[in-house]
């Protein structure tokens, strides 16, 4: 059942250079992909948001897909949490872009990655969007 809500994504700009640069292993956590687990599953339960795909404990989240069900009705509120995160990371010293976009949401979990960012026209157009402002230099909150 699709319901009225915000469909959002999270994703670390340039973070393979990040990784590459630092000698990391990508395959497990480490400061900021920690972080940004700890910071997207405290988020998610502050609004009773349902993770579509990417919250990664064992690996650490380098992105993720959200759906918050009448999450339209707290917007004000949900990007000041947003830009919370956002300088969180940046504090890190990595850059992180973030799309929120009011659509219809189908919060359930997506089986992989593609189905995660085109399942619903709603994530296809946050996808869309996600991708022209990391073009563009990222680092950015864009709520549509």
């Amino acid at each position: 059942m699709l319901i009225q809500g915000l469909i959002i994504i999270i994703d670390l700009d340039n973070f393979g250079e990040y990784v590459e640069k630092h000698g990391l292993d990508p395959y497990k956590p480490n400061i900021v992909t920690g972080t940004l687990s700890e910071l997207v599953y405290r988020f998610v339960n502050k609004w009773r948001g349902v993770v579509i795909y990417g919250l990664d404990f064992e690996r650490g989240t380098e992105e993720a897909v959200i759906e918050l069900p009448y999450g339209h009705e707290n917007i004000d509120d949900i990007l000041k949490d947003l830009l919370e995160i956002k300088e969180e990371i940046n504090k890190l010293g990595v850059s992180i872009s973030i799309v929120v976009v009011q659509d219809y949401v189908y919060p359930d979990l997506a089986g992989d990655r593609r189905i995660a960012y085109k399942g619903t026209v709603g994530r296809i157009r946050a996808w869309k969007i996600l991708r022209k402002i990391k073009k563009t230099g990222g680092n950015k909150i864009v709520f549509v």
